[in-house]
Protein backbone atom coordinates (compact mmCIF):
# COMPACT_ATOMS: atom_id res chain seq x y z
CA UNK A 1 0.00 0.00 0.00
CA UNK A 2 2.74 2.67 0.94
CA UNK A 3 4.84 1.64 -2.38
CA UNK A 4 1.60 2.45 -4.15
CA UNK A 5 1.26 5.21 -2.46
CA UNK A 6 4.89 6.46 -3.51
CA UNK A 7 4.18 5.68 -6.85
CA UNK A 8 1.41 7.72 -7.07
CA UNK A 9 3.21 10.51 -5.53
CA UNK A 10 6.27 10.07 -8.05
CA UNK A 11 3.89 9.77 -10.82
CA UNK A 12 2.13 13.27 -9.78
CA UNK A 13 5.45 15.07 -8.93
CA UNK A 14 6.56 14.06 -12.86
CA UNK A 15 3.49 15.20 -14.01
CA UNK A 16 3.49 18.60 -12.53
CA UNK A 17 7.37 18.70 -13.74
CA UNK A 18 6.71 17.99 -17.14
CA UNK A 19 3.78 20.80 -17.10
CA UNK A 20 6.19 23.58 -15.72
CA UNK A 21 8.84 22.64 -18.01
CA UNK A 22 6.15 23.27 -21.04
CA UNK A 23 5.30 26.45 -20.19
CA UNK A 24 9.18 27.51 -19.47
CA UNK A 25 9.55 26.29 -23.14
CA UNK A 26 6.60 28.24 -24.31
CA UNK A 27 7.37 31.08 -23.06
CA UNK A 28 11.48 30.20 -24.67
CA UNK A 29 13.60 31.76 -22.49
CA UNK A 30 16.58 31.85 -24.81
CA UNK A 31 14.88 34.65 -26.77
CA UNK A 32 14.60 37.17 -23.60
CA UNK A 33 17.82 38.12 -24.62
CA UNK A 34 16.95 40.08 -27.53
CA UNK A 35 14.45 41.99 -25.66
CA UNK A 36 16.65 43.12 -22.95
CA UNK A 37 18.79 44.02 -25.91
CA UNK A 38 17.41 46.84 -26.98
CA UNK A 39 16.74 47.92 -23.39
CA UNK A 40 20.02 48.20 -22.62
CA UNK A 41 21.18 49.71 -25.39
CA UNK A 42 18.45 52.47 -24.87
CA UNK A 43 20.16 52.76 -21.49
CA UNK A 44 23.03 52.95 -22.09
CA UNK A 45 22.91 55.78 -24.95
CA UNK A 46 20.97 57.55 -21.92
CA UNK A 47 23.56 56.75 -19.56
CA UNK A 48 26.42 58.33 -22.25
CA UNK A 49 24.39 61.24 -22.59
CA UNK A 50 24.00 61.87 -18.63
CA UNK A 51 20.45 60.85 -18.79
CA UNK A 52 19.96 58.03 -17.17
CA UNK A 53 16.75 56.71 -15.08
CA UNK A 54 17.45 53.32 -13.62
CA UNK A 55 13.68 52.99 -12.72
CA UNK A 56 12.61 53.75 -15.95
CA UNK A 57 14.89 51.35 -17.46
CA UNK A 58 13.64 48.51 -14.99
CA UNK A 59 9.93 49.01 -16.06
CA UNK A 60 11.10 49.03 -19.61
CA UNK A 61 13.22 46.19 -19.81
CA UNK A 62 9.98 44.22 -17.66
CA UNK A 63 7.43 45.40 -20.25
CA UNK A 64 9.52 44.62 -23.19
CA UNK A 65 10.31 40.96 -21.43
CA UNK A 66 6.50 40.76 -21.07
CA UNK A 67 5.28 41.46 -24.79
CA UNK A 68 8.17 39.25 -25.99
CA UNK A 69 6.86 36.34 -23.73
CA UNK A 70 3.38 36.89 -25.02
CA UNK A 71 4.28 36.88 -28.29
CA UNK A 72 6.33 33.38 -27.43
CA UNK A 73 3.01 32.09 -26.16
CA UNK A 74 1.20 33.62 -29.33
CA UNK A 75 3.75 31.71 -31.61
CA UNK A 76 2.66 28.53 -29.80
CA UNK A 77 -0.54 29.22 -30.06
CA UNK A 78 -0.62 30.56 -33.50
CA UNK A 79 1.66 28.03 -35.35
CA UNK A 80 -0.01 25.34 -33.86
CA UNK A 81 -3.61 26.59 -35.48
CA UNK A 82 -1.76 27.42 -39.07
CA UNK A 83 -0.41 23.72 -39.35
CA UNK A 84 3.51 25.58 -39.30
CA UNK A 85 3.98 23.42 -36.27
CA UNK A 86 3.51 20.16 -37.49
CA UNK A 87 5.29 16.45 -37.70
CA UNK A 88 7.54 17.87 -40.20
CA UNK A 89 9.24 20.61 -37.96
CA UNK A 90 12.45 20.51 -36.85
CA UNK A 91 12.77 22.66 -34.10
CA UNK A 92 11.74 22.22 -30.53
CA UNK A 93 8.31 20.43 -29.37
CA UNK A 94 5.69 23.65 -29.45
CA UNK A 95 3.78 23.01 -26.21
CA UNK A 96 0.29 23.61 -27.58
CA UNK A 97 1.04 21.33 -30.95
CA UNK A 98 1.95 18.35 -29.44
CA UNK A 99 -0.55 18.33 -26.48
CA UNK A 100 1.66 19.26 -23.47
CA UNK A 101 -0.74 22.68 -23.15
CA UNK A 102 -3.95 22.73 -24.06
CA UNK A 103 -5.42 25.77 -26.42
CA UNK A 104 -7.86 27.01 -23.56
CA UNK A 105 -4.81 27.29 -21.07
CA UNK A 106 -2.52 29.18 -23.38
CA UNK A 107 -5.37 31.37 -24.24
CA UNK A 108 -5.99 32.12 -20.57
CA UNK A 109 -1.74 32.40 -20.44
CA UNK A 110 -1.67 34.42 -23.40
CA UNK A 111 -4.69 36.92 -21.69
CA UNK A 112 -3.12 37.08 -18.08
CA UNK A 113 0.32 38.17 -19.80
CA UNK A 114 -1.10 40.83 -21.87
CA UNK A 115 -2.93 41.83 -18.73
CA UNK A 116 0.90 42.20 -17.28
CA UNK A 117 2.27 44.03 -20.19
CA UNK A 118 -0.55 46.70 -20.05
CA UNK A 119 -0.21 47.52 -16.10
CA UNK A 120 3.98 47.34 -16.58
CA UNK A 121 3.45 49.83 -19.86
CA UNK A 122 0.84 52.25 -17.92
CA UNK A 123 3.26 52.22 -15.31
CA UNK A 124 6.10 53.22 -17.22
CA UNK A 125 4.42 55.65 -18.35
CA UNK A 126 3.23 57.32 -15.50
CA UNK A 127 7.06 57.37 -13.85
CA UNK A 128 8.68 58.87 -17.02
CA UNK A 129 5.98 61.62 -16.58
CA UNK A 130 6.85 61.82 -12.53
CA UNK A 131 9.82 62.05 -13.23
CA UNK A 132 10.05 64.40 -16.40
CA UNK A 133 8.01 67.25 -13.89
CA UNK A 134 5.86 67.74 -17.38
CA UNK A 135 8.40 68.56 -19.52
CA UNK A 136 7.28 65.28 -21.61
CA UNK A 137 3.40 66.36 -23.19
CA UNK A 138 0.56 64.56 -22.99
CA UNK A 139 -0.03 63.97 -26.72
CA UNK A 140 3.89 62.44 -26.42
CA UNK A 141 2.37 59.80 -23.56
CA UNK A 142 -0.83 59.27 -25.88
CA UNK A 143 1.33 58.22 -28.48
CA UNK A 144 3.37 56.19 -26.07
CA UNK A 145 0.04 54.57 -25.54
CA UNK A 146 -0.68 53.90 -29.15
CA UNK A 147 2.56 52.36 -29.77
CA UNK A 148 1.95 49.88 -26.61
CA UNK A 149 -1.26 48.84 -28.19
CA UNK A 150 0.14 48.23 -31.19
CA UNK A 151 3.39 46.26 -29.57
CA UNK A 152 0.62 44.23 -27.94
CA UNK A 153 -1.07 43.38 -31.55
CA UNK A 154 1.38 43.03 -33.09
CA UNK A 155 2.98 40.25 -30.32
CA UNK A 156 -0.13 38.46 -31.14
CA UNK A 157 -0.80 38.87 -34.69
CA UNK A 158 2.70 37.46 -35.85
CA UNK A 159 1.31 33.95 -35.94
CA UNK A 160 -2.05 34.19 -34.19
CA UNK A 161 -5.60 34.84 -35.65
CA UNK A 162 -6.47 34.96 -39.30
CA UNK A 163 -4.13 36.50 -41.65
CA UNK A 164 -1.27 36.62 -39.67
CA UNK A 165 1.65 38.93 -40.90
CA UNK A 166 3.85 36.51 -40.24
CA UNK A 167 2.73 34.34 -42.52
CA UNK A 168 3.41 36.85 -45.22
CA UNK A 169 6.94 37.66 -44.54
CA UNK A 170 6.68 40.66 -42.60
CA UNK A 171 7.59 38.94 -39.76
CA UNK A 172 11.20 40.53 -40.42
CA UNK A 173 10.24 44.33 -40.78
CA UNK A 174 8.01 44.03 -37.06
CA UNK A 175 11.12 42.69 -35.41
CA UNK A 176 13.70 45.67 -36.85
CA UNK A 177 10.78 48.23 -35.67
CA UNK A 178 10.09 46.72 -32.41
CA UNK A 179 13.39 45.40 -31.18
CA UNK A 180 15.47 48.02 -32.79
CA UNK A 181 13.74 51.45 -33.65
CA UNK A 182 10.94 51.38 -31.16
CA UNK A 183 12.88 49.35 -28.92
CA UNK A 184 16.03 51.50 -28.38
CA UNK A 185 14.88 55.10 -29.17
CA UNK A 186 11.67 54.67 -26.75
CA UNK A 187 13.75 53.19 -23.93
CA UNK A 188 16.39 56.58 -24.93
CA UNK A 189 13.53 59.16 -25.04
CA UNK A 190 11.61 58.03 -21.57
CA UNK A 191 14.75 58.60 -20.08
CA UNK A 192 16.15 61.69 -21.61
CA UNK A 193 13.32 63.55 -23.06
CA UNK A 194 15.07 64.07 -26.21
CA UNK A 195 15.66 62.45 -29.22
CA UNK A 196 18.57 63.49 -31.25
CA UNK A 197 18.89 61.62 -34.78
CA UNK A 198 22.25 59.94 -34.64
CA UNK A 199 20.76 57.66 -32.36
CA UNK A 200 19.14 55.76 -35.50
CA UNK A 201 22.33 53.95 -36.39
CA UNK A 202 22.35 52.48 -33.41
CA UNK A 203 18.83 51.10 -32.73
CA UNK A 204 19.21 49.62 -36.16
CA UNK A 205 22.01 47.80 -35.38
CA UNK A 206 19.82 46.21 -32.78
CA UNK A 207 17.36 45.77 -35.17
CA UNK A 208 18.94 44.09 -37.88
CA UNK A 209 20.38 41.69 -35.25
CA UNK A 210 17.69 40.84 -33.80
CA UNK A 211 16.71 39.91 -37.59
CA UNK A 212 19.29 37.80 -37.78
CA UNK A 213 18.27 35.60 -34.97
CA UNK A 214 14.47 35.28 -36.72
CA UNK A 215 15.99 34.49 -40.34
CA UNK A 216 18.02 31.94 -38.19
CA UNK A 217 14.76 30.08 -36.97
CA UNK A 218 13.03 30.78 -40.32
CA UNK A 219 16.22 29.45 -41.96
CA UNK A 220 16.07 26.33 -39.46
CA UNK A 221 12.04 25.71 -40.44
CA UNK A 222 11.87 26.67 -44.29
CA UNK A 223 10.83 23.29 -45.25
CA UNK A 224 7.71 22.69 -42.90
CA UNK A 225 7.18 26.92 -42.82
CA UNK A 226 7.05 26.22 -46.88
CA UNK A 227 4.43 23.30 -46.37
CA UNK A 228 2.46 25.06 -43.79
CA UNK A 229 1.89 28.10 -46.19
CA UNK A 230 4.58 30.46 -44.01
CA UNK A 231 5.71 32.72 -46.74
CA UNK A 232 8.76 33.71 -44.42
CA UNK A 233 11.77 35.52 -46.19
CA UNK A 234 13.58 32.45 -46.25
CA UNK A 235 11.15 30.72 -48.04
CA UNK A 236 10.66 33.74 -50.42
CA UNK A 237 13.91 33.51 -51.34
CA UNK A 238 15.39 30.24 -51.06
CA UNK A 239 17.95 29.14 -48.63
CA UNK A 240 21.04 30.32 -50.47
CA UNK A 241 19.53 33.83 -51.03
CA UNK A 242 18.05 33.45 -47.13
CA UNK A 243 21.91 32.82 -46.22
CA UNK A 244 23.35 35.66 -48.10
CA UNK A 245 20.48 37.64 -46.76
CA UNK A 246 21.83 36.73 -43.03
CA UNK A 247 25.34 38.19 -43.93
CA UNK A 248 23.75 41.56 -45.23
CA UNK A 249 22.05 41.98 -41.80
CA UNK A 250 25.28 41.21 -39.61
CA UNK A 251 27.59 43.51 -42.04
CA UNK A 252 24.62 45.85 -42.29
CA UNK A 253 24.26 46.20 -38.32
CA UNK A 254 27.97 46.86 -37.91
CA UNK A 255 28.16 49.18 -40.53
CA UNK A 256 25.50 51.10 -38.44
CA UNK A 257 27.49 50.94 -35.36
CA UNK A 258 30.57 52.24 -36.60
CA UNK A 259 28.90 55.22 -38.23
CA UNK A 260 27.87 56.18 -35.02
CA UNK A 261 31.14 55.76 -33.34
CA UNK A 262 33.26 57.15 -36.24
CA UNK A 263 30.92 60.55 -35.57
CA UNK A 264 31.78 60.46 -31.92
CA UNK A 265 35.56 59.49 -33.04
CA UNK A 266 35.50 62.68 -35.05
CA UNK A 267 34.39 64.75 -32.54
CA UNK A 268 36.97 63.76 -29.91
CA UNK A 269 36.03 60.49 -28.31
CA UNK A 270 38.34 57.87 -27.41
CA UNK A 271 39.24 54.71 -29.56
CA UNK A 272 36.98 52.67 -27.03
CA UNK A 273 34.08 53.54 -28.98
CA UNK A 274 34.99 50.74 -31.25
CA UNK A 275 34.99 48.31 -28.66
CA UNK A 276 31.65 46.55 -29.95
CA UNK A 277 33.97 45.76 -33.12
CA UNK A 278 35.18 42.68 -30.76
CA UNK A 279 32.04 40.92 -31.48
CA UNK A 280 32.48 40.09 -35.53
CA UNK A 281 34.64 37.53 -35.05
CA UNK A 282 31.60 36.12 -33.63
CA UNK A 283 29.56 36.94 -36.18
CA UNK A 284 31.67 35.69 -38.40
CA UNK A 285 31.64 32.22 -36.92
CA UNK A 286 27.28 32.49 -36.90
CA UNK A 287 27.52 33.74 -40.65
CA UNK A 288 29.49 30.89 -41.72
CA UNK A 289 27.65 28.00 -39.61
CA UNK A 290 24.33 29.14 -40.89
CA UNK A 291 26.41 29.14 -44.53
CA UNK A 292 27.44 25.14 -43.76
CA UNK A 293 25.09 23.88 -41.14
CA UNK A 294 22.28 21.60 -42.22
CA UNK A 295 19.07 23.46 -41.87
CA UNK A 296 18.03 21.11 -39.21
CA UNK A 297 20.73 21.43 -37.40
CA UNK A 298 20.95 25.22 -36.80
CA UNK A 299 19.10 25.19 -33.68
CA UNK A 300 22.29 26.04 -31.72
CA UNK A 301 22.69 28.82 -33.30
CA UNK A 302 19.82 30.78 -32.59
CA UNK A 303 20.93 30.86 -29.31
CA UNK A 304 24.89 32.03 -30.08
CA UNK A 305 23.42 34.57 -31.76
CA UNK A 306 21.20 36.00 -29.38
CA UNK A 307 23.40 35.77 -26.82
CA UNK A 308 25.86 37.70 -29.71
CA UNK A 309 23.57 40.15 -29.72
CA UNK A 310 23.49 40.64 -26.00
CA UNK A 311 27.19 40.65 -26.12
CA UNK A 312 27.69 43.45 -28.79
CA UNK A 313 24.71 45.56 -26.56
CA UNK A 314 27.29 45.05 -23.58
CA UNK A 315 30.06 46.17 -25.22
CA UNK A 316 28.92 48.96 -27.72
CA UNK A 317 27.21 50.80 -24.25
CA UNK A 318 30.41 50.29 -22.51
CA UNK A 319 33.12 51.44 -25.19
CA UNK A 320 30.54 54.75 -25.23
CA UNK A 321 30.66 55.32 -21.53
CA UNK A 322 34.57 54.63 -21.29
CA UNK A 323 35.13 56.56 -25.01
Amino acid sequence: MKSALESDQMQSDQTQSSILSAWVSAMRPRTLPLALSSIGMGTFLAADHGAINLSIALLCAVTTTLLQILSNLANDFGDSENGADSDQRVGPQRAVQSGQISRRAMLVAMAMTGLLAILSGITLLWQALSSASGSIPWSTLLLFLLLGAVAIWAAVKYTAGSNPYGYAGFGDLAVLIFFGWLGVLGTYFLQANTLPFSLFWPATSCGLLAVAVLNINNIRDIDSDRAAGKYSIPVRLGRPRAVAYHWVLLIGAMIASFLYSWSLFRAGGSGWTFLFLIVIPLLIYNGLAVWRTPSDRLDPYLKQMALTSLLFVLTFGIGQLIG
